[in-house]
């Protein structure tokens, strides 16, 4: 385990512009969404924007992981993927979402999700998660991933490891007519296997035209999870395996969670769309 000192809040920069000839989502100066009271199966109309949508919000995280390195602030890597997705014409997801000030989260070392960028100095021997979401033509795509920051110890070198696998084992077990809760019962046996916590509160969830669309995918075995899976439905995965406790805190800022025993957690992300054999993923880039 490192000895790296737990985190502590960092200084927000000023509120990063966005073109005013981008697509606002709905959300954006409202204190929450409009609920969704759409289909969760889209038409493929729909899945071709959210194809483009998942592209650009891969490549954004894909550019602002370039400069992950020892020194570097998390604002600096949330304004690359910020001027980056603006620069391809799309709105950042979280920019405005039930208020958060940011443009995508960074999730370092203990800090499970919702991390907020700021003057933070990454370490050498950190973690840090990248959750990106890119808005376009009236679609969200969704995807996050953890990084290494300079030389990591073993044990949170195989945690991320790991995690990734556990996403790509549940990405294979979705079937159309299996029940929803097939995806936790895979991500959860696994991470059993090295003694890992498996995140509850925080799930995936159904994304479209919505960025949550009120379907929940859980990374644990919930006999609730009881959706039967279909062909057109689009949704994420989103593991977060942790060393130790799967319970958490939430910091004063309403956003950033962290482990309880602050002991490090790991997590990745993809969007889906359910395909008559499997599902493809939509955030690639």
């Amino acid at each position: 385990m490192s000895g790296q000192s737990l985190l502590v809040p960092g200084e927000l920069s000023p509120t990063r512009s966005v073109p005013g000839n981008i697509r606002r989502p709905e959300y954006v100066g409202k204190p929450a969404p409009t609920p969704y009271t759409g289909p969760e199966v889209q038409t493929l109309e729909t899945i071709e924007a959210m194809r483009v949508a998942g592209r650009i919000a891969a490549r954004a995280m894909e550019e602002a992981a370039k400069h992950i390195a020892p020194g570097v602030t998390t604002d600096e890597l949330d304004r690359v993927a910020h001027e980056y997705m603006c620069d391809h014409g799309a709105y950042p997801s979280t920019l405005g979402y039930r208020g958060y000030p940011k443009s995508l989260c960074s999730s370092v070392n203990e800090v499970i999700c919702h991390g907020i960028p700021d003057s933070t100095v990454l370490r050498d021997g950190d973690i840090v998660n990248l959750d990106v979401t890119a808005y376009i033509g009236g679609v969200h795509g969704d995807n996050n991933a953890t990084y290494l920051v300079g030389d990591v110890d073993e044990e949170s070198r195989l945690l991320v490891e790991r995690t990734r696998e556990s996403l790509a084992r549940a990405i294979k077990a979705v079937k159309p007519g299996r029940q929803i809760n097939i995806i936790g019962r895979v991500i959860e046996s696994y991470a059993k296997r090295f003694g890992y916590g498996v995140v509850r509160d925080f799930t995936g969830h159904g994304i479209n035209a919505a960025f949550h669309s009120g379907l929940i995918v859980p990374h644990y075995d919930s006999p609730h999870a009881t959706t039967v899976i279909q062909p057109g439905m689009t949704f994420t995965i989103e593991p977060m395996l942790t060393l130790g406790t799967h319970e958490y805190d939430m910091w004063d800022d309403g956003w950033t969670v962290v482990t309880k025993d602050r002991r490090r957690t790991a997590q990745f992300e993809h969007t889906l769309v359910v395909t008559d054999s499997g599902a493809e993923i939509l955030t690639l880039p």
